[in-house]
């Protein structure tokens, strides 16, 4: 199989492409940064460059975006057209291309203020059946990926998707300053995005699928 890789210099992107080519993988990496892992440097918001980039390829491992650090240093716009622009033109070239799977990691994040248990509640307990409320852009955006990669799924286009809600794993610092202030940076990671308590049984994993 051939798959392209999307974020390809991030965090997640690097560790995908650096394990699937160990396994003996075709492999290409997509990102807008230059890096050991990159094969090809552009935007996904470049519809051109994105069919480009799927050209030759069965699959894509989607996991370039604009996340939640990036709430505080990049404007809405920016948000919109990674998270959401991006995301279509790879739906919409990944169909062109008949490509037989299409996996989009998205984030806990999109449960926002869904997450905050219920008045005299000791916690909120989290599944697939929550309707995200989203606190903020990164939630707003990667929320109405996830809506994008069900219409492909479950429309005309019959594009078999699976959509992934990690929880954080990224080295940069939290964008809100009061967090920052008040622990350290390995305790920020590891008690995020509580607000209180909240319960995750299981990981949180949607598929998309015509078959």
């Amino acid at each position: 199989m051939r798959i392209l890789v999307t974020g390809s210099a991030g965090h997640l992107g690097e560790a995908l492409v650096r394990v699937l080519r160990a396994d003996g993988v075709d492999v290409a990496g997509l990102d807008i940064l230059a890096s050991p892992y990159t094969d090809i440097v552009g935007s996904i918001a470049d519809r051109a460059l994105v069919k480009q980039a799927v050209a030759g390829r069965d699959a894509v491992l989607h996991v370039a975006t604009l996340h939640k650090p990036h709430v505080a240093s990049h404007e809405r716009q920016e948000f919109v057209d990674t998270n959401i622009t991006g995301t279509l033109n790879l739906l919409q070239e990944a169909v062109a291309a008949q490509h037989s799977r299409f996996v989009f990691t998205s984030t806990t994040s999109t449960f926002g203020r869904a997450l905050t248990p219920p008045p005299g509640a000791p916690a909120a307990w989290i599944t697939e059946g929550v309707a995200p409320v989203p606190r903020n852009i990164y939630g707003a955006t990667k929320t109405a990926a996830e809506d994008l990669c069900r219409i492909f799924a479950r429309g005309a286009a019959r594009l078999p998707c699976v959509v992934l809600r990690t929880a954080r794993f990224f080295p940069e610092r939290d964008d809100d300053p009061a967090r920052r202030t008040e622990f350290d940076d390995s305790n920020v990671k590891v008690e995020w995005p509580v607000p209180g308590k909240i319960r995750l049984p299981l990981p949180n994993v949607s598929g998309y699928s015509s078959r």
